[in-house]
């Protein structure tokens, strides 16, 4: 069963405003602090730098609402925070008053940005982007209050938090790698066993074309057995044939580039209850307990309620009530797994959805799998049920 990834990511995002809102009310705090600005530019940039903080903040937040912008809106903080700092400076050289230029907030965006452009940037841009947030972040507090202040000692901090945005940037790219090559894996493992199935396939149906042939041809080669019409023969053959090859191109299909028990033979029912055993209470429909399906998609069903099934004991060990049903509805069959037990901790790479959602899409259908009240967990799979001339 996934693992709860969304509520985790929620309360990084709340953590992240929290803290730059606290920054920006820290940032309006120095700025009420100091006062005493004369002249009319240190009174505009007394009015105008906590909404430049303001302003980084919100495109260092927004970078999680686009991650494939993290190279713009990154350098688009670095920018405007660079740009308030040459501001300061001019106003400081010139004299042209004294104003407060608080820091702390743009300090916190930039190094946000530095940090997700680590995870997600391709080496040399994160490279670039990290450096200038760098020199940004440091030089920041010393050109804006002088050498001379006190405040220039914000450097120091700025640089610690720096390089740590940059160390856990780095942390998540190197945690993101692993889960693309673990679900690479995955996927590698569900290819290997849909080429087993495909040879035990071929191998039946041909098996079964062969045994016809060489009946036909002892019976016509036997003087002692009547001439027959070799109508039917060719007849049973063609079928047998077609449907080797109806199978086989939609197993090749999910060959898109751990080992299950023997597939059973015989109805989409008797596949559904052999991968549920005595665990669940399965409940098939009439219509499809007698239907015969194809071979892919007896395969794909076996393999979800087992999957199912394998979560259930893990996740679910308490588990009272597990059902199973397969119906037919528009022209679809669904498959749906309910069970209850289901913990608050859902721990596990979840990467057996990954392997279930990679069959069901292969073969145009949809598969969703989530959470539902009083500790229940439901899996539903829809598979269209297509006829045997084709896919």
């Amino acid at each position: 069963m996934a693992t709860t990834g969304p509520p985790a990511r929620r309360g990084v995002l709340v953590a992240e405003i929290t803290a730059l809102v606290v920054a920006t009310i820290a940032d309006n705090v120095l700025v009420v602090r100091q006062g005493g600005n004369s002249g009319v530019v240190s009174s505009a940039l007394s009015a105008v730098v906590p909404h430049m903080g303001t302003a980084v903040a919100v495109l260092a937040v927004l970078r999680r609402r686009f991650p494939d912008r993290v190279a713009l809106l990154g350098w688009s903080v670095i920018g405007l925070s660079a740009l308030s700092t040459a501001v300061a400076g001019f106003v400081g050289m010139t004299g042209v008053g004294s104003a407060s230029h608080p820091v702390v907030t743009e300090v916190l965006a930039v190094a946000l940005v530095a940090g997700a452009g680590c995870r997600r940037l391709r080496p040399v841009g994160a490279t670039v982007l990290a450096t200038a947030a760098g020199i940004t972040v440091v030089s920041a507090p010393v050109v804006r209050y002088g050498f001379e202040s006190r405040a220039a000692l914000g450097a120091v901090p700025a640089a610690l938090l720096w390089g740590t945005a940059l160390a856990i940037g780095l942390v998540l790219r190197d945690a993101d790698a692993r889960h693309v090559a673990a679900l690479d894996r995955v996927r590698e493992s569900e290819r290997l066993q849909l080429a087993r199935e495909l040879h035990d396939l071929v191998a039946h149906h041909v098996s079964g074309i062969v045994v016809l042939a060489q009946a036909a041809h002892a019976l016509a080669e036997d003087p002692s057995v009547p001439d027959q019409d070799p109508v039917e023969v060719y007849r049973e053959v063609e079928q047998a044939g077609a449907e080797a090859l109806t199978s086989m191109r939609r197993l090749v299909g999910m060959l898109r580039s751990d080992p299950l028990p023997p597939l059973p033979s015989g109805t989409l029912g008797d596949a559904v209850r052999a991968a549920a055993g005595d665990q669940a209470e399965v409940d098939v429909t009439e219509e499809l307990d007698g239907m015969p399906v194809p071979s892919d998609l007896s395969s794909t069903v076996h393999r979800i309620v087992l999957e199912s099934m394998t979560n259930v004991r893990r996740h679910a060990p308490g588990a009272t009530a597990v059902e199973v049903s397969a119906y037919v509805d528009e022209g679809e069959l669904v498959l749906d797994i309910r069970n209850d037990g289901v913990s608050g901790d859902r721990g596990g790479d979840g990467y057996g959805l990954v392997g279930m959602a990679e069959r069901v899409s292969s073969l145009g259908g949809a598969l969703d799998a989530g959470p539902e009240p009083d500790n229940r967990w439901r899996t539903t799979a829809w598979l269209p049920l297509r006829g045997e001339e084709g896919v």
